[in-house]
């Protein structure tokens, strides 16, 4: 090839920065800035897309780079996940594992300090389903109203710092006929 400037210009699409301008879901592909030049839809690397597979499309001004085979940046694919000022990270020490959502949302990871912390955002909710049943090992502090459906097998002590309303009546405030009032004592339950 004697074509110097075609040449030259291959070699620098070879490997190039840019930031995502558009991002289009079906199929997943992006459009680049990069310089002075806009790509057409590229497709972006993920972590799996084979039996495995993971979904965590790029947002408009993500830091990319590409890689263009033959310096042909209509073949290119954009790698995702470069910090930038616009996108600074959202970590500062080693031995955390973070991921933070545009809506607030953290999930993260401590294994300096063994802890897992998941902070979801105002009015966020939370399914799971896990039809073969749920073990969960170690102390629960629980705020809030809690409802059940189904049974309940309790092994141990139940403490109740107000009262326990079965069947609408009330253990502490029920009443008992048929006993004189008295310092009698009632036989035990039968």
């Amino acid at each position: 090839m004697n074509d110097l400037p075609a040449l030259a210009r291959m070699l620098e699409n070879l490997i190039r920065f840019g930031t995502i301008a558009e991002v289009q879901m079906k199929p997943p592909r992006v459009r680049v800035i990069t310089g002075d030049l806009l790509t057409g839809w590229l497709p972006w690397i993920t972590i799996r897309a084979g039996a495995d597979m993971d979904w965590d499309p790029p947002t408009v001004d993500e830091q990319v780079i590409l890689f263009s085979p033959s310096g042909q940046l209509a073949n290119g694919i954009a790698l995702t996940g470069i910090y930038s000022t616009i996108n600074p990270a959202n970590g500062d020490r080693e031995g955390l594992h973070r991921r933070t959502y545009r809506d607030g949302t953290m999930i993260e990871y401590d294994s300096v300090a063994h802890h897992l912390n998941a902070v979801l955002a105002d009015g966020g909710t939370t399914n799971l389903v896990s039809t073969g049943g749920i073990t969960i090992v170690g102390p629960i502090t629980h705020q809030g109203d809690y409802t059940q459906t189904g049974n309940q097998i309790v092994t141990g002590t139940v403490t109740v710092s107000d009262d326990v309303v079965a069947a609408g009546i009330s253990l502490v405030k029920h009443t008992h006929g048929g006993v004189m009032p008295g310092g009698s004592v009632t036989g035990a339950p039968q």
